[in-house]
């Protein structure tokens, strides 16, 4: 379960910017070719908050969508499945990931 790393990394990146501030709510930007699974992400949180006295921080994630821009027939296209990135409309593979990798904290709620 990568996602318990994931969190440990998430609390290293927040706990300096709070400066010894409550952290209520940490925002995250995660792409759907990052193979993870939310409902793990957030149960993994709930564990890691606690032991790194983020205790009450809220997880909130912002899920995006796969999408890739065809070199062949120069369509852009949202990608349903996380295992094929051959493009919808011409079903080449020659494609460019355009959105869908991100993995990033985006913004804090602190008090």
């Amino acid at each position: 379960m990568h996602e318990l790393s994931l969190c440990q990394a998430i609390a290293g990146v927040v706990k300096p910017h709070a400066q010894g501030r409550r952290i209520d709510v940490v925002r995250v930007r995660v792409g759907a070719l990052r193979q993870v699974v939310p409902e793990s992400l957030e149960f993994c949180w709930s564990l890691i908050r606690d032991h790194e006295n983020l205790a009450g921080a809220e997880l909130k994630l912002e899920l995006i969508p796969a999408e890739v821009r065809c070199r062949a027939c120069q369509q852009c296209s949202q990608i349903k499945s996380r295992w094929s990135v051959c493009c919808p409309h011409c079903t080449s593979a020659d494609v460019e990931v355009i959105r869908g990798n991100e993995f990033l904290v985006t913004s804090l709620d602190v008090t």
